[in-house]
């Protein structure tokens, strides 16, 4: 179960580090911007989905 919390902070710190570099290359490059918030809201995504996903489970095994 320890693995599950730590990768579910895992895409917390992909979701950071990409909107950094959305932040950084919004004005230079407008197309890896995008690229980038896209793999930041993907991240958030299966962060919300795995935590969701390692509760249910938890419950269930209780």
């Amino acid at each position: 179960m320890k693995f599950h919390k730590i990768s579910e902070f895992l895409y917390i710190v992909i979701a950071v580090v990409s909107l950094f570099e959305v932040i950084t290359l919004w004005d230079v490059q407008p197309d890896k911007a995008y690229l980038f918030l896209g793999f930041s809201a993907l991240s958030i995504f299966m962060f919300l989905f795995r935590r969701n996903y390692r509760k249910k489970f938890e419950r269930r095994k209780s």
